[in-house]
């Protein structure tokens, strides 16, 4: 998948300026596909000039004027032609566990400490997640079908934070001293 995806599929439901794009995809798209306010303004052109969008230039007084940003049809089209192709499972690029693979180069306690950490975050981002369902999906068997897409999105996050907590608390469970002394 290319950052343009997932502008284009983020634009779908409503039109909007690169500025609020950028905001949305920070509580949004941006929890499955990261980019920074750079890439997003640079895409955007591209896109632009591809025709898989449109723009209105919108006056304002008191601030920069914006741009307005919409998916057209060939755009829509784009996007259909792309979701019908299988999806390949993506990579795994995470330094957390590349420093796990190489642990025993230091302190158990240095890397148990690390671990600490990220299951704060995760816990963290799990509340977040959690609070977005309870927000925004109260009664998922109700649900619209725009809103039905997004909700699996949401459940797939909550599911990945849940499986990285518990990861976390193997780990340092695994790593504590005394079952490291016994194995040796």
């Amino acid at each position: 998948m290319a950052l343009a995806h997932a502008i284009l599929v983020a634009l779908l439901d409503r039109s909007c300026s690169g500025y609020d794009l950028a905001k949305r995809f920070s509580s949004s798209v941006g929890f499955f596909w990261d980019a920074s306010h750079q890439q997003i303004y640079r895409e955007l052109s591209r896109l632009e000039e591809q025709e898989y969008l449109t723009s209105q230039k919108v006056l304002q007084e008191t601030r920069p004027n914006k741009k307005l940003y919409v998916v057209t049809e060939q755009g829509k089209a784009f996007l259909k032609d792309w979701m019908a192709q299988p999806s390949a499972i993506s990579s795994v690029k995470d330094d957390l566990l590349v420093k796990i693979f190489g642990g025993y180069l230091v302190p158990v306690e240095v890397v148990v400490e690390d671990l600490l950490a990220h299951r704060q975050q995760h816990q963290a981002r799990l509340d977040e997640y959690q609070s977005i369902e309870q927000q925004f999906f109260p009664e998922r068997e109700r649900l619209p079908p725009v809103a039905r897409f997004q909700y699996l999105t949401l459940r797939n996050g909550i599911r990945y934070e849940r499986s990285w907590l518990a990861w976390c608390e193997e780990a340092i469970a695994y790593l504590q001293p005394s079952k490291l002394q016994n194995s040796n």
